[in-house]
């Protein structure tokens, strides 16, 4: 339950980050105004708390996690919503990525 947990707030934190990001580039580089670039901004904020649920009590490993959920989840949303279409590359990329974010996060450890 707990590694459910934690794949559910890496989502949540990717969706805050990546979602905040991008209202950011919308509000600024396509002039979509200043609402957008204060949406994003409350969005990223969002995102540094969310990471502080996660169970593990190392920062450093939960930012080192993260990076490939982002990656990942970066392609994901570049698909969804700017109908991005990557190639074999960036899939290959990302999963190697997420790979990364298994062993990281959910590998036995000795204490």
């Amino acid at each position: 339950m707990e590694i459910l947990r934690s794949l559910a707030l890496f989502g949540l934190a990717a969706l805050a980050e990546i979602g905040g990001a991008w209202l950011i580039w919308q509000g600024f580089r396509e002039q979509r105004g200043l609402w957008w670039i204060a949406g994003g901004v409350i969005a990223l904020g969002l995102y540094g708390f969310v990471a502080t649920f996660q169970p593990d009590p190392n920062f450093g490993r939960i930012l080192a996690a993260y990076g490939g959920v982002f990656v990942a989840g970066s392609l994901a949303w570049a698909m969804v919503v700017d109908r991005f279409r990557p190639d074999r590359w960036d899939l290959l990329g990302a999963a190697i990525c997420l790979v990364g974010v298994v062993v990281i996060m959910y590998a036995p450890r000795s204490t």
